[in-house]
């Protein structure tokens, strides 16, 4: 036998629960990874307690948890080249993360080795955020000499979006609230004070004007960018839904290439870029780890240990 999480019935964090199973095994195609850490994300509990977006994603019930995860692969199916028994691994398997053990199909879901120098903490963190963070900032265009907006700067997505675009060359601006100013500071962003008046605040910030935004969060950020004169294509969103304001571009994760998620690894590893660990929690624990994940103030990312 084995743990994971599932649910049976759409709603908050109370829904879900850790219960034995049988252990499952990889098949022709498939690696089987006992999973170590799983980093959580937004959409984790927004499929949980929204069955109409689970439904947009192909989940029925019951369901398993979670998406991003790193551990080991201990099973190799038929068929399988490029994975051992032993590997260090790490990606994304939508609803098959919270597990003991993890199958995948490399041909369909998220995985890579997991660079030397990595803990698996960190590993797990990676597939949505470090792809959603790259589709972001692609999609606006981001460049050396430009000055940036973000959008939700010190959350998950966040703190990959403001270091990506500082090695990209940019001046960062990112909103927040006053208690995560320091920490903004350390990843390379000048924070401003999200809320009423952003506009106003960022002009006084940047006077030679802002070039590139992307909200992170609602549209605040991107109603703000449209306002101090940001050409609508060079705003992406990925939570105004798909009709975002003035016609800025709605992209996510799925919009990047699957090199990126590596490239952002090797950066993680050469210590170009650093993933704050917000909190970290056993997976017996994982309701309350759901639950700060759900208050979407945490600095960083929470992970779940195995």
């Amino acid at each position: 036998m084995s743990r994971a999480v599932v649910y049976d019935t759409f709603g908050g964090p109370e829904v879900l629960e850790l219960r034995e199973v049988p252990q499952p095994h990889a098949g022709p195609g498939e690696v089987r990874v006992r999973v170590a850490a799983l980093g959580l994300n937004p959409m984790d509990w927004i499929l949980t307690s929204m069955p109409e977006v689970a439904a947009q994603f192909g989940i029925t019930l019951p369901s398993g948890f979670g998406t991003d995860f790193a551990g080991v692969v201990d099973e190799v199916g038929e068929g399988i080249s490029g994975f051992a028994v032993g590997d260090r691994v790490y990606g994304g398997a939508l609803g098959r993360a919270a597990a003991d053990s993890a199958v995948v199909d490399p041909s369909t879901d998220s995985l890579l080795h997991t660079p030397a120098g990595i803990s698996d903490e960190v590993a797990g963190t990676l597939s949505v955020a470090g792809l959603t963070a790259s589709a972001v900032l692609e999609a606006a265009e981001v460049k050396a000499g430009d000055t940036v907006l973000i959008g939700g700067a010190a959350g998950g997505v966040g703190v990959l979006v403001v270091q990506l675009a500082k090695l990209a060359g940019a001046r960062v601006i990112g909103t927040a609230s006053e208690g995560t100013f320091d920490f903004l500071r350390q990843l390379g962003a000048d924070p401003v004070t999200y809320g009423p008046g952003l506009e106003d605040r960022v002009r006084a910030m940047a006077p030679d004007g802002v070039s590139a935004a992307s909200d992170l969060f609602g549209t605040e950020t991107a109603e703000a960018a449209l306002g101090l004169g940001v050409p609508a294509q060079r705003i992406s969103t990925i939570a105004a839904g798909p009709n975002p304001p003035g016609g800025v571009r709605a992209t996510g994760g799925f919009n990047a290439r699957p090199e990126d998620l590596g490239r952002i690894a090797d950066a993680v590893a050469a210590g170009e870029i650093t993933v704050p660990i917000a909190a970290t929690y056993p997976i017996d624990r994982l309701r309350e780890a759901v639950e700060l994940q759900a208050q979407r103030h945490a600095h960083g990312k929470i992970v779940v240990t195995l």
